[in-house]
């Protein structure tokens, strides 16, 4: 087998010098087992950037390719599987010899396209060779109800014939997507949806490894790997896979989100924008990361969310950029040039939200309650697991001899340092909380962060107007 090489150029040009080199043909199902068997003996991942699948996931989807299998992926939206299926293009070797020429990626040493045959035929060993690399070998198409038989597999091209050619010409044929993936990987996103009579054409690609073309009588095999996704609502009630299509795919892999919320607060660190904006930096507590990603794993149980469409992790990514960008907008008006994203900031995820959960209200102006308690809760859990201890009977203690506390987006971060004087074992728990040398912006939040807790555990009163409150003592 030819070594890998980063430019095509540095590869045989000639089906001579291709035999030459001891380069051997595989199938692509074959190519896949033996580079997975390679990580997988190494101890490597099949995939980077893919987190929380390692004990679920991951284990299904490599018996899958050491069995050869064609895979459907079965999950809510947002948990990763068009990724995974993109990702599978890196455990395809990193060139692949064509025919020159070939629309279809003939195999050097088997042909089966009348152009790629003829060429052969009449050039022997000087066949000139184009080198294909592994991104080039997947395609990927988005099952919707216009979707025709002729985009998957090819119909006769009318250009062709005007040109002079008879229709039972093999030459006329305008490939579809399968063909032009053939020795490759070919991904249909949310299956269902496509029309029940189109499945019927991908019957044979599956089960014969065949394509029949209209109006030819022609068969023409095809080496490829077929990977599908689809929603478990769509799976049985907006589409359905005709059971035949259903029986030919041979594992089909559950996916979930993610079962931990550390797991999902890594994600989100690794989707989310950079965490600096202008010339302001945002520093993330990591109590507040908590908040954002607890969010989502409440909506995801809430009873008051409609649990058929999912809660995706985009929303923990969304609402972890949406935090950052009004700590920032907070910052540029305060003329600060580093910030920590606020309890009070958290009012701003209505917009974040709004697209990405559908609410079971029945009422109207419900959602915004609903929202306002699952944060409100989130806040309340995190709280929780971070903050116990004396100390935090003598903060209440403070505020019972008659401290009061302002808080909010017009409050600049060196003002909630000042509080320390007042309630010296405030600042023993936000230490607790960022460090003993945290910036001031990130000591402003974990004092947001422990009042808001307080108030949320029934330990102290709340005034809010807007984006500002006041907390004081419940006596």
């Amino acid at each position: 087998m030819v070594t890998t090489s980063r430019f095509a150029q540095d590869l045989p040009t000639t089906l001579g010098a291709l035999r030459a080199s001891g380069w051997q043909s595989i199938p692509v199902k074959e190519e896949l087992r033996r580079n997975a068997v390679a990580r997988i003996a190494a101890g490597e991942q099949l995939f980077a950037g893919v987190l929380g699948y390692e004990d679920t996931v991951m284990p299904q989807l490599e018996n899958a390719l050491l069995a050869g299998h064609d895979v459907i992926f079965l999950g809510e939206r947002g948990q990763a599987k068009t990724r995974m299926i993109r990702s599978l293009t890196g455990l395809l070797d990193e060139w692949m010899p064509i025919v020159e020429g070939s629309e279809i990626n003939d195999d050097p040493y088997n042909p089966v396209s009348r152009h790629a045959i003829e060429l052969v035929e009449k050039m022997g060993d000087a066949t000139p060779i184009a080198w294909v690399n592994r991104d080039s070998r997947y395609g990927e198409k988005l099952a919707t109800p216009d979707t025709s038989v002729a985009d998957l597999i090819g119909e006769v091209d009318p250009i062709k014939v005007a040109e002079g050619r008879y229709l039972s010409d093999e030459l006329t044929i305008h490939y579809g997507l399968v063909p032009r993936t053939n020795r490759g990987i070919f991904a249909i996103n949310e299956l269902p949806d496509l029309a029940e009579r189109i499945q019927v054409g991908l019957l044979n690609v599956l089960e014969e490894r065949d394509v029949q073309i209209r109006g030819y009588k022609i068969r023409l095999p095809l080496d490829v790997m077929l990977v599908a996704s689809a929603n478990p609502e769509d799976y049985t009630n907006r589409g359905r896979m005709i059971t035949p299509l259903k029986d030919r795919f041979g594992s089909q892999i559950r996916t979930h989100y993610p079962l931990e919320v550390d797991t999902e607060m890594n994600i989100v660190r690794q989707e989310a924008r950079p965490s600096s904006i202008g010339s302001v930096v945002v520093s993330w507590p990591k109590f507040m990361e908590e908040v954002v990603t607890t969010i989502s794993h409440i909506a995801r149980a809430s009873s008051h969310v409609n649990q058929r469409s999912g809660v995706s992790v985009r929303l923990s990514v969304s609402n972890y950029e949406t935090l950052a960008a009004n700590a920032v907008r907070r910052a540029l008006r305060m003329g600060e040039t580093e910030v920590a994203p606020r309890i009070s900031d958290l009012a701003s995820l209505a917009a974040s939200t709004a697209g990405k959960v559908e609410f079971e209200a029945t009422e109207d102006g419900r959602e915004s309650a609903i929202l306002e308690n699952i944060m409100k809760t989130a806040v309340l859990q995190v709280f929780k697991q971070h903050v116990t201890g004396e100390k935090i009977r003598e903060v209440v203690e403070a505020f019972d001899a008659g401290v009061v506390v302002h808080a909010g987006e017009d409050v600049a971060s060196v003002a909630y340092g000042a509080m320390f004087g007042e309630i010296p074992a405030l600042q023993n728990i936000v230490h607790q909380l960022v460090g003993s040398d945290a910036s001031v912006s990130m000591e402003a939040s974990a004092v947001e962060f422990v009042l808001e807790g307080l108030h949320l555990s029934k330990r102290l009163n709340k005034d809010s107007a807007g984006s500002r409150a006041t907390y004081r003592s419940r006596g």
